[in-house]
């Protein structure tokens, strides 16, 4: 007989410390101490070793072993031994749970809770709980008040110790599957189990607080708890807040008294209990009447108020109070999706759960990051609040519950349903094992390259090797795939079915019938559903491979154009330009290759209508929304290429009306590229108007050019070199969408040609440039406005260096010369621009400065200005160029200050206004912090003022009132929707501290 020290194949019969996976250097002596190192106890050896943590698991038996009387030591060890149920309860607890491990040592007697072949129901937990404060019951038997014996200290200690049995009979049952061939407890049955044992500890609490508080003296008092949030849905995790609402008639100090101790002895006891969700969150009374909860729900609760109360339930306390709590209040849940705000309001709920996980720590959220546990709650609560108002069979609280509703109700797909099902419960599992570590209230996974901890989880969950993959690996690729598969949450649960519903491709399956799927569509931000609905079927029948796309790509864009300010507007815009480029091949393979691509178009084409129509007839723009290797494509074309292929192509024809054209069409294009890149958030307002200011210049430029070479064909060679002078925003390079382009056009007879023809020439040079960029077209206006010119709408419109240079140093009033600060070479000859440039420098920046007069002159326009120029029936704090401290007011302190010290200061010779602000910070004209004052207006005013047009898509200054156009202008502006009044806020705090800068400059 082979003996028992000998080994069998070249390996002892007794496996080592690491065959067992014990890493622990004490791991050998520690088997020793248990007598665990003999061939006897090789089947007990190897179940520890299945333990999630078989180190933890064996230095808590060592510390029990430790702690317990022999002989019921020897009485644990035999049931280790004997009982593979006990086993697989107490070595999965102590594997997976410090917290539990050390309640089991410190609790001699507390092992014994594992033999319990079933877990207490709700009644034998509320007995033990009351019993543990010796809580008795008093008055009606159907509905009794329980007064405790315990308070205070001892009252926390033993009902936490009571608690914590209940939790360890509960979490040996739920990890015992971890190490034994044992049932498994699925997540509902768990959840269920935790909800009624926070029942049992709150009303114990409560039977605590009626002591504290009224000893020995009746309690006059109804008071019903209702439970909220996962307790609510009987879907509680090992460790969480329990929120709670309490009802009680009447409501006044006692009850307030009451209630505030409930939550103090249950947070110190149990868990953290919060009634923030109470009406008026934590500014509210603490306890409210039934008919003061029913007035506040109906006049003043929010739509998130409303979506709290789809799990409210009774928990605790007065069962009838809570009951006709829940009577009153339940149904007001369901027609909280009619309301006016309902879709702002859900919108801003999203990006609040997005925006509350660190950046650092998104990937490692199991609840709020992007593919977690909340995703899917917000969805599945969403559809419930959309379609339970006509169907009662979605009246349900656990999230589970509710997909299976929605499932069988054919609001969500057969398989979408079970995809959803399964990665909810596979993310909230693993989210009970990360909290049953340490009993604490945790959702953040252990870093990924913590290759123990993220083994520890894996083999917690129940999740084993698979291959060559150890349990951790399997473990990250399982999180990828589920967080990955809920990330498509919303489209999965809200617009797959609305395509079945269109298309009816699958008989076999359930589809949303039109009342439902508009009803759907509504909630997501569609104010017209049934035109939404058409021109989603539309797209979904499209023929062919085309068709075949669409059906793969319009979930994820019909997401991406819900989160716009006009979703109606933009499933429009998605389909006009899918009509208009039916023959085009790339366009849909680029949206279903790129989901870059496919999210920005969404965003402009739901955003701006400006945007939208110039896409229609420049399509190839699109090419550009995509990230290159330098960055967004969008924004690596330069002003220098742009001029070049402008010139280029407009010089090839011929015929200067089709130059012109072919200009307007690079000019187009290039509109829609600034514009996409600015609400895209890729290119700040400076380098906006910077862009659209060279493209001005580019197309004149090539006009001018085209006109001239045409006109002196004919004479053999021009008579004349000109060159066009931008003014005002043009010449500051400052232009917005809707600006004009002012300017001057200069000419100057070359040598040997008659003055009289070379002016008479040069005229009908620049009469056709106008004429031939201002023709009709459905392009934003290309107007050439001359109205700056020397003597206005009387003087010529082309006037030679010379002329202007008497004019000026003549005639010139205050008015011109200020006009003159801007002054800047755009285009023609630019030695001609240099020197004009140079002449009126002399002008502009006189030696000493303006005139005294001429400042006073100023002055007194400006004065008229503010008192008439602004429209009848505008808003002058909200009027973006001549409101208080907008955008004219911006630029005439600026331009007063460069006329009076522009002579002695060389660093204000510029045309822009932020550069000029600069300069005048740096010479200390003014206080730095006016500066930044005027600056910050400015820049604002110049960003509302383009964003009012790309919106309206014309020119427009006003800033609207609250309501949908300034949620669309406010989120055009870089602002979220739900920012709206903080944007309109937030523009009239700086402009009122601009406007005081000014009125200081312009009164000294």
């Amino acid at each position: 007989m082979t003996s028992s020290t000998e080994r069998t194949g070249g390996r002892s019969a007794i496996p080592s410390p690491g065959r067992l996976g014990l890493l622990d250097p004490a791991a050998r002596e520690n088997l020793a101490t248990l007598g665990w190192n003999n061939p006897g106890s090789v089947d007990l050896l190897w179940a520890l070793s299945r333990a999630p943590d078989a180190d933890l698991a064996l230095k808590a038996l060592v510390r029990l072993q430790a702690n317990q009387r022999p002989v019921a030591w020897r009485e644990i060890d035999a049931l280790l031994r004997s009982d593979r149920t006990f086993r697989g309860r107490l070595l999965g607890v102590l594997g997976s749970s410090d917290a539990l491990g050390d309640h089991v040592v410190a609790e001699p007697d507390s092992w014994r809770l594992l033999l319990e072949r079933r877990l207490p129901t709700a009644e034998q937990a509320r007995e033990a709980l009351l019993a543990s404060v010796g809580a008795v019951a008093e008055g009606d038997p159907d509905a009794p008040v329980y007064r405790a014996q315990l308070t205070g200290p001892d009252a926390v200690r033993e009902l936490r110790t009571a608690y914590r049995d209940q939790v360890l009979q509960l979490a040996a049952q739920d990890l015992a599957a971890t190490v034994e061939d044992e049932p498994v407890l699925y997540l509902p049955e768990v959840g269920g189990h935790l909800s009624d044992l926070a029942d049992a500890a709150l009303t114990a609490a409560l039977a605590v607080a009626v002591r504290v508080v009224l000893d020995d003296k009746p309690l006059d008092n109804r008071i019903a708890v209702i439970a909220m949030g996962k307790c609510g849905a009987r879907e509680l995790n090992y460790v969480s807040d329990v929120d709670v609402i309490f009802v009680a008639e009447p409501a006044d100090s006692v009850s307030d008294r009451i209630a505030g101790e409930l939550m103090r002895v249950g947070s110190l006891a149990f868990f953290e209990v919060d009634a923030a969700l109470r009406p008026e969150g934590k500014r509210g009374a603490m306890t409210r009447t039934l008919e003061s909860h029913v007035a506040y729900y109906r006049r003043w609760a929010k739509t998130w108020e409303f979506q709290a109360l789809l799990k409210a339930r009774p928990m605790a306390g007065d069962r009838a109070l809570g009951a006709d709590y829940m009577a009153q209040i339940g149904p007001m849940v369901w027609e909280a999706a009619d309301r006016d705000d309902f879709v702002p309001d859900v919108q801003a709920m999203r990006r609040r759960v997005e925006s509350l996980v660190p950046e650092g720590e998104k990937e490692r959220d199991l609840k709020l990051g992007e593919g977690g546990l909340r995703d899917v709650e917000f969805a599945v609560q969403l559809m419930q609040m959309v379609h339970g108002r006509v169907d009662e069979t979605l009246h349900v609280r656990s999230t589970l519950e509710a997909i299976d509703a929605l499932t069988d109700g054919g609001y969500i797909g057969r398989t979408d349903g079970a995809n959803m099902h399964a990665s909810y419960e596979f993310l909230r599992t693993l989210e009970h094992r990360l909290q049953l570590q340490r009993l604490s209230r945790t959702h953040l996974l252990p870093d990924p390259a913590d290759d123990d901890a993220m083994r520890w989880l894996a083999r917690a969950a129940h999740i084993r090797p698979e291959g060559s993959d150890d349990a951790a690996a399997v473990l990250r690729r399982e999180l990828r795939h589920q967080k990955g598969r809920v990330r498509q949450l919303h489209e999965k649960l809200f617009y797959r079915p609305l395509l079945e519903a269109v298309t009816h491709f699958d008989k076999d399956s359930l589809y949303l019938h039109n009342e439902a799927a508009q009803r759907q569509l509504a909630a997501l931000g569609y104010a017209m559903p049934d035109r939404a609905l058409a021109h989603i079927k539309a797209l979904a029948s499209t023929p062919g491979r085309r068709g075949q796309i669409q059906l793969l790509i319009l979930p994820s864009l019909l997401q991406h154009i819900s989160e716009t300010p006009d979703p109606d507007a933009g499933l429009l815009n998605y389909r006009r330009l899918c009509e208009e480029l039916t023959d085009t091949e790339w366009f849909l393979r680029l949206l279903r290759d790129d989901g870059v691509v496919a999210e920005r178009l969404m965003h402009v084409l739901g955003t701006s209508e400006y945007i939208a129509d110039l896409l229609m007839r420049s399509p190839d723009v699109i090419q550009l929304y995509t990230t290159g290797a330098t960055g967004p494509k969008l924004c690596t074309v330069t002003s220098e290429e742009v001029s070049k292929a402008m010139m280029a192509s407009a010089m090839r024809h011929a015929d200067p009306a089709k130059a012109i054209e072919v200009a307007r069409s690079h000019r187009r294009a290039e509109l829609a590229r600034i514009a996409s890149a600015d609400i895209l958030g890729l290119m700040d307002v400076q380098q906006v108007c910077r862009e659209l200011s060279s493209v001005w210049a580019a197309v004149i430029n090539a006009a001018l050019a085209k006109v001239m070479a045409d006109s002196a064909a004919d004479r053999g060679e021009a008579p004349a070199r000109m060159a066009v002078i931008g003014m005002g925003r043009l010449g500051g390079g400052e232009l917005g969408y809707g600006s004009d382009a002012d300017v001057l056009f200069v000419c100057d007879p070359v040598p040997g040609a008659d003055e009289t023809d070379a002016l008479r020439w040069a005229q009908g040079v620049a009469d056709k440039v106008r004429s031939l960029l201002g023709a009709p077209s459905a392009d934003p206006p290309l107007e050439v406005d001359v109205g700056l010119r020397p003597e206005g709408k009387n003087g010529p419109i082309v006037r030679s260096l010379a002329s202007y240079r008497n004019y000026y140093h003549q005639w010139a009033e205050p008015w011109e010369v200020q006009a003159l600060l801007r002054a800047h070479a755009v285009a023609g000859d630019p030695d001609l621009g240099i020197e004009f440039l140079h002449m009126i420098d002399d002008i502009r920046y006189p030696e000493g400065g303006v005139s005294p007069e001429a400042v006073k002159e100023i002055r007194r326009i400006k004065a008229r200005v503010d008192a008439e120029r602004l429209p009848r029936g505008a808003d002058p704090a909200t009027h973006t160029k001549l409101g208080r401290g907008g955008l004219a007011d911006v630029e005439w302190t600026v331009q007063l200050l460069q006329l009076k010290y522009a002579h002695e200061y060389p660093e204000l010779h510029c045309t822009p206004t932020v550069e000029a602000l600069d300069a005048i910070g740096e010479v200390g004209l003014l206080p730095t912090e006016d500066v930044e004052k005027l600056k910050d207006a400015w820049l604002t005013a110049t960003k509302a003022r383009n964003a009012l047009v790309l919106v309206r898509g014309k020119p427009i200054d006003q800033l609207p009132g609250p309501g949908r156009q300034l949620r669309a202008i406010a989120y055009a502006a870089g602002w979220p929707q739900d920012e709206a009044l903080e944007f309109l806020e937030h523009y009239m705090r700086l402009t009122r501290r601009a406007k005081a800068v000014v009125t200081e400059v312009f009164g000294a």
